[in-house]
């Protein structure tokens, strides 16, 4: 099944309604700093977002390289480019969490505390000159693979078909073009409106809910892309797509959830005579 119409796939517009409400929240809580912090520290909403899509994408990833496998048992540039990403997209999630190390509350060893500005066991933080390895190299390849990859190639592939083709071959996809604009625009505006030192997570958000959504529109129902999709039935696409939008929603109240606490450790904190002898 092959739909051109992005729109006509609930999941990319329910990843965008998500963004946007995340945007409105930082705005509306702009002016108060507590609620701001809640929204964008380590652990907050933004980031156990980051989390639960990458990790969720790396398991869609990890799905399709199987199923690549499986059709066709050889090595080739699709198996290849699903084997990677998902790696790629792994290591991002379990980076975002510093590898379970706050969860685990579990000392960094001393090389990362001399050596990462957070003093804590990840590789993007690692100290670069005045900065860190993110801010000074690795933010500035996403911002150009990313614009190429949602602005410059999809706007290229509407006039030159074969463009689209020529990434297909590779194992990748173009994202549509409309939802990749407006991911954007909500980047820009999140560094031009919101005075915060930790304002890029919001950005950083947008494109993990971006990137979830179209990686499962495209190879999972064929939305904006040429080749043969998981789900060929429409019925069958269209129920998955309900109920993939429906973990949407979940994966926003768990990030929520995750960032206030809940849990075991916060009823005995907030109860202090619980469970004593």
């Amino acid at each position: 099944m092959v739909n051109n119409k992005w729109y006509g796939h609930p999941v990319i517009v329910v990843g965008m309604l998500i963004n946007v409400f995340v945007m409105i929240l930082a705005l509306v809580w702009a002016n108060d700093p507590p609620a701001l912090w809640r929204l964008v520290v380590e652990d907050g909403i933004v980031e156990w977002m980051q989390f639960l899509c990458f990790a969720l994408l790396a398991g869609l990833l990890g799905f399709l390289a199987v199923e690549q496998w499986q059709r066709t048992p050889k090595v080739n540039l699709q198996l290849l480019a699903f084997v990677g990403l998902t790696a790629l997209v792994a290591l991002a999630a379990l980076e975002e969490i510093s590898w379970f190390q706050r969860i685990l509350n579990i000392a960094s060893p001393e090389f990362f505390l001399e050596n990462n500005k957070q003093a804590e066991t990840n590789i993007h933080n690692l100290a670069m000159g005045s900065g860190s390895l993110h801010k000074v190299l690795l933010l500035k390849i996403i911002a150009i693979v990313g614009l190429t990859h949602n602005i410059i190639l999809p706007i290229v592939a509407r006039k030159r078909p074969g463009v689209q083709r020529w990434v297909e071959s590779m194992g990748l996809y173009l994202p549509p073009l409309w939802p990749s604009v407006i991911y954007i625009v909500l980047v820009a505006i999140s560094h031009l409106t919101i005075d915060h030192p930790r304002k890029g997570e919001l950005g950083e958000m947008f494109g993990a809910v971006h990137y979830l959504v179209t990686v499962f529109a495209a190879y999972y129902l064929g939305a904006n892309y040429g080749r043969p999709a998981v789900f060929q039935d429409q019925p069958d696409a269209r129920r998955v797509s309900t109920l993939f939008c429906m973990l949407l929603v979940f994966l926003l109240m768990t990030g929520w959830m995750l960032s206030a606490g809940a849990g075991a450790g916060a009823y005995i904190a907030t109860h202090p005579g619980f469970g004593a002898e």
